[in-house]
């Protein structure tokens, strides 16, 4: 299996930070090399670890956006 490889190119928020030193971050990130997307996960950057998350596109943040909108 190859190594995951990605690169934070642009950090967006810290949504919240748990009492282990876990992140829920909103980040722009190029995973593998190809084009950045929105990510929404877990990070413990002291120890180089990554939980599950989710990856957005621009379309795909934007349709989040307005239903966030009309929800709140």
């Amino acid at each position: 299996m190859s190594e995951l490889k990605y690169e934070i190119l642009e950090r967006i928020a810290i949504l919240s930070e748990n009492k282990k030193g876990w992140t829920k971050e909103l980040n722009r990130v190029s995973w593998n090399d190809y084009p950045a997307k929105y990510d929404l996960r877990d990070w413990q950057h002291e120890e180089g670890k990554i939980g599950k998350g989710i990856t957005l596109t621009d379309d795909e943040i934007n349709n989040l956006k307005e239903v966030l909108n009309a929800i709140l």
